[in-house]
């Protein structure tokens, strides 16, 4: 299979934005692309900021917020989506606090069914970071979601460890060896299944406008990738994705991916 994602963004004056997101698919021998059309328009002295969306699917979307005017740090939000070819419909209302040293949002899902709550909150200090995610589901009267998280950060180096739902067990750390190379290894381990992951990763900066990165994971998995940046708003990313127990099987995955802002 081969990917392919674009994505244009413009601005106006008159604070309006076009964004215009764009991915081609092609697995042999079908090729198809997918267009994302985004407008919106900021009203500044109301905190207020309309959204539109259409894509080449024929799925239509609205949304609305304000911003900092109810309370400093409180932002609340609406989204709406519609489909007219399968009828789906969704409406999600977003509310969102952020200090400085905390985090918080809580989204509801107006299912006609009954609405879904998602709830997160992330608080830090000296570089200590403590998070925590719910999910509770009206439908089933019961939380489907819980994790909790932890980290530390410096000026180069990263620690974050995190369990999901009691189950899974996860850490990553991250190193910045020097103002070129940048390493990260990441560990896994899941109770109910028993399985064990973990991988290895590291980016180098050839020069100002060049990088390569490498990956590879106890699944015999080794990612390879090179951005290039062409000129200032436009970058192109070439990326492989090898199978490392199955060399001579085939199945290796190829990626190639430009980015252009305006």
């Amino acid at each position: 299979p081969f990917r392919s994602p674009v994505q244009t963004e413009t601005h106006t004056r008159m604070s309006l934005s076009h964004i215009k997101e764009g991915c081609g698919h092609y697995t042999r021998p079908v090729l198809t692309t997918t267009t994302l059309l985004k407008t919106k328009y900021k009203w500044p002295q109301h905190g207020l900021t309309f959204t539109e969306k259409w894509t080449t699917e024929n799925t239509l979307g609205a949304g609305v917020c304000v911003e900092d005017k109810i309370a400093k740090g409180l932002k609340l939000s609406f989204d709406t989506m519609f489909s007219p070819n399968t009828g789906k419909k969704s409406n999600l209302l977003k509310t969102a606090y952020k200090r400085e040293y905390l985090n918080a949002g809580l989204d509801v899902d107006l299912d006609f069914a009954g609405p879904t709550l998602h709830g997160a909150a992330v608080g830090g200090y000296k570089g200590w970071l403590g998070g925590c995610q719910m999910t509770y589901d009206s439908t089933k009267s019961k939380m489907t979601q819980g994790n909790i998280s932890l980290g530390y950060k410096t000026e180069n180096t990263q620690i974050h460890t995190n369990i999901e739902d009691g189950k899974g067990f996860f850490g990553s750390i991250y190193r910045k060896v020097n103002d070129k190379l940048e390493t990260a290894m990441n560990m896994a381990w899941r109770h109910d299944s028993h399985t064990t992951s973990f991988g290895i990763a590291a980016k180098y900066q050839l020069d100002s406008s060049a990088s390569i990165s490498a990956k590879v994971n106890n699944f015999g998995l080794l990612g390879l990738g090179y951005t290039q940046s062409l000129r200032p708003g436009i970058k192109l990313t070439l990326s492989a994705l090898l199978d490392g127990k199955n060399i001579n099987a085939g199945g290796h995955k190829l990626g190639l991916g430009l980015e252009m802002e305006t």
